[in-house]
């Protein structure tokens, strides 16, 4: 007797290919041989039940990717097609039905990064830093955006009303003026806190005319505007380089104003003008003390210091009791060792020939904290309007409605009802009622509404006429924030349905300050940005990224300024594979190979025809967070670019598999390890998927430079050195890289370059892929079976123009994935 799946699915085949189901999938996948945990027999036919007919779904998209049946079982084309087009008409009609019954996906909670920036937005304080009281969002499909996973439970609720709480406070203003302004000036000895630093003398010295000072003149140049501090190294633990005497008395935002100049210094504690600028931040921290802790945040942006001096300005964010220090990047930062069991000693490494670069301060004032003009800030005036400071009215219950009405319409994510609303009205006059005084009232109310699903969730569209929703969703996905002015007028004014005016708004936002913020949390889920400080250098055998932060950081800013050129630009989907340039500063060039830059800023780069690098899959970042500090693994590598670029990602591995363990003795290739944990037939039917595009990038180390060979610290020839920090180091260059190799379809590859040729010319799926990770993102939801229509049209409407990428976008926004079910196409 056949099960009741079967059954049911012989019922829709053409009579040709009924007798393919039990032939080819019932021998498999019985009782007795439930091969892949899929027993067909137990497999209801209850397409209404989502879970079950997301198992029906998984079955049917093995089945269309040739994943099942195995290779080497005959099946045709035509006969794979007759199989899936009558499974596939049956859950899409069993899907588009449940969409229409309760949405596409439910609630969604914002996450701890939008409620931050909604109040930041709201409550006009752009510089609120709440986002760490609030619990970690858990992930749903590599994102933390996924409705199913923001759930909120009871600590979660407190937590909000803590994070609210503590915003409102900041937003008060509680004197009648704003707080007093502190001036700050140093010159002279008075630039550090200290005669030398760590790394000795050559790490930083006080000079005057280009000559160090004698430890017996320095204590008669405190105020000697002629003498310079030169600095010659990198901000890291232990390290006090911050002005002496400063620390701020109040949290704000200060005003830096100085003088400096890059210089090299040269033997004999001289000083000559730099080749080249020098980048520099500032880093806020707790000055050394009994309370000094590891909160150290670079404040104030990136200066790039002439070989002439000049003034700069940087306005720099403090706390209170904080200092802030210099921070040169890419330069040494010399570390304690212990020689021959001795005490500590610094080593400062030895100088490029040319001599060591660094900067030399003449001066530097500092202001603030700045108070905001007018008084009271507009924080304040956010919650109380007009009524100043420690507001007293005389009619406070009707004023307490008219200012909860007001922070209300502002605050939600939609209008909300008079009896919802009476609800926080109440509140208030209830705290009033027992003595509380009108501003502790307020604030009661306000952190109510703040912790509510007024303001904490955001609503699936629903049928015509819903335009807020639409309002919020499309600022949420591109500027990870509430709506601006404009956004809410055409909410309003019911327009959001206009595809031009679609069009016309998510143009607008891509081209916002705000989109920024979208690029940042898009690229630190999709492309795992958030983990490139995960894993530091091995240092035993990549000495030179030691203590590199300054590479890490442009590593960073690299692939973030690439994606924003992928939608800005409107670049095609193969930019993910391939570009014929690349973004890059003064640190990238080195570490890319290309001909020299000047200073840190970001730039497009033409790349010569010949060149590996180029889209996405070559980046440094990429290929950082692909590898582990010690090793690259092709097996790593290879699954992490077929998901989250291609959109293939393989089945999760068998249980009792065990990883390859790399050695970095250089004895055995990664091909021979490879080869060990391939020899079951299984393992290599799977691992054919992504092995050989994780090959190809073997030519790419740990942090994405170029290399022939692999390192090892005992076989092969030795290379012996000292590092940034001061200490020796010795590896060895082992074993050749061998990146050839051939994709599972039989397409073979030499190296990285053939392999990106191959990649680049599957648009469509690039293209694919990126509207599936815009369309969880932007709603919550992965894409569902009943909306791959819509997707495919997307790709049709765009495959004469190359699929770019900001068409894509678009258009996903213009879908009824977007706006809701039941809509079809909004109006013209």
């Amino acid at each position: 007797m056949k099960p009741a799946a079967l059954l049911l699915l012989l019922a829709t085949l053409p009579a040709p290919a009924q007798p393919l189901v039990p032939a080819l999938c019932h021998g498999c996948h019985n009782a007795q041989n439930a091969q892949g945990g899929l027993d067909l027999a137990a497999l209801p036919a209850h397409f209404a039940d989502r879970a079950i007919r997301d198992r029906w779904i998984r079955l049917h998209d093995r089945v269309a990717k040739s994943e099942m049946p195995p290779p080497g079982v005959p099946f045709s084309t035509a006969q794979r097609a007759a199989m899936l087009a009558p499974l596939a008409r049956l859950l899409h009609a069993a899907d588009a039905d449940d969409v229409r019954r309760h949405g596409r996906g439910p609630l969604r909670r914002l996450n701890r990064d939008e409620y931050e920036q909604n109040l930041r937005d709201l409550l006009q304080l752009p510089h609120l830093d709440i986002r760490d009281m609030l619990p970690e969002d858990r992930e749903g499909h590599r994102f933390n955006k996924t409705a199913d996973t923001l759930d909120m439970s009871r600590v979660q609720l407190l937590a909000y009303l803590d994070a609210a709480e503590a915003a409102l406070r900041q937003a008060v203003a509680s004197a009648p003026q704003p707080p007093p302004v502190t001036k700050f000036r140093a010159i002279g000895t008075a630039l550090f806190p200290e005669k030398v630093t760590f790394g000795e003398r050559e790490a930083m010295f006080f000079a005057r005319h280009n000559q160090a000072l004698d430890p017996k003149q320095l204590d008669s140049a405190k105020d000697d505007p002629t003498v310079e501090m030169a600095l010659f190294r990198s901000a890291h633990w232990p390290y006090y380089g911050y002005p002496k005497h400063f620390v701020a008395p109040l949290p704000g935002p200060y005003r830096v104003r100085f003088s400096a100049r890059a210089v090299r210094q040269l033997p004999g504690y001289t000083l000559a003008p730099a080749a080249q600028p020098v980048p520099m931040t500032f880093r806020a921290r707790k000055p050394s003390g009994p309370d000094v802790s590891g909160d150290v945040r670079a404040t104030g942006g990136i200066m790039d210091i002439p070989p002439v001096a000049r003034e700069f300005e940087a306005i720099i964010h403090l706390r209170e009791h904080e200092t802030f220090e210099y921070s040169p990047l890419g330069l040494p930062v010399p570390l304690a060792r212990n020689v021959d069991g001795g005490p500590p000693t610094y080593r400062y490494p030895p100088f490029p020939p040319s001599g060591q670069p660094g900067i030399a301060v003449q001066w530097l004032e500092v202001e603030g904290p700045l108070p905001p003009s007018p008084w009271p800030p507009p924080s304040h005036r956010v919650l109380f309007d007009d009524l100043g400071i420690a507001p007293a009215p005389a009619q406070p219950a009707a004023v307490a409605r008219r200012l909860l009405h007001r922070f209300a319409a502002r605050a939600a994510q939609e209008p909300v009802p008079p009896a919802a609303l009476a609800r926080f009205v109440d509140l208030v006059l209830a705290r009033l009622n027992n003595g509380a005084n009108f501003e502790q009232a307020m604030l009661a109310g306000y952190k109510a509404f703040l912790s509510s699903p007024h303001f904490l969730y955001l609503r699936e569209p629903a049928p015509a006429g819903d335009h807020y929703p639409i309002a919020t969703r499309l600022s949420h996905f591109l500027t990870n924030s509430r709506p601006d002015p404009p956004l809410t007028r055409l909410a309003r004014q019911r327009r959001l349905r206009h595809a031009t005016t679609l069009r016309a708004e998510a143009t607008r936002l891509i081209a916002s300050p705000g989109f920024s913020r979208f690029i940042n949390n898009f690229t630190a889920y999709w492309l795992n940005l958030r983990h490139i400080r995960r894993d530091d250098p091995d240092i035993r055998l990549y000495p030179e990224y030691r203590f590199d932060n300054y590479l890490t950081e442009s590593m960073e800013q690299e692939t973030r300024a690439f994606f924003t050129a992928m939608i800005r630009d409107n670049l095609p989907a193969s930019s993910v594979i391939t570009a014929d340039f690349v973004y890059a500063n003064d640190r990238l060039a080195s570490h890319y190979g290309l001909p020299p830059l000047s200073g840190s800023a970001l730039r497009p780069v033409k790349l010569p025809p010949a060149s590996p690098l180029g889209g996405l899959l070559t980046q440094a970042a990429i290929l950082k967070v692909t590898a582990n500090g010690t090793t690259t693994s092709p097996v790593l590598r290879g699954a992490w670019i077929m998901e989250r670029l291609l959109g293939e990602p393989p089945p999760p591995p068998p249980a009792k598999v065990p990883a390859v363990e790399p050695d970095i003795r250089g004895a055995k290739t990664i091909r021979e390890l490879l080869a060990l944990h391939t020899r079951d037939a299984s393992c290599a039917n799977c691992h054919a998927r992504f092995d050989p595009v994780g090959l190809a990038l073997e030519n790419f180390d740990i942090l994405g430079a170029w290399r022939t060979r692999y390192r090892g610290i005992h076989e092969g020839d030795a290379v012996m050195g000292i590092d940034r920090a001061g200490h020796d180091f010795a590896y060895t260059l082992s074993s050749p890289v061998h990146p050839a190799g051939k994709l599972r379809n039989g397409q073979s590859f030499r190296d990285i370059r053939d392999l990106k040729a191959i990649l680049a010319a599957q648009p469509r799926q690039l293209a694919r892929n990126l509207l599936h990770q815009f369309t969880v993102y932007a709603t919550g939801t992965p894409v569902r079976f009943s909306d791959r229509p819509a997707v495919e049209a997307i790709l049709d409407a765009h495959a004469a123009t190359g699929f770019r990428t900001r068409d894509l976008l678009v258009s996903l926004v213009q879908s009824p994935i977007f706006l809701g079910p039941s809509e079809g196409q909004p109006q013209p």
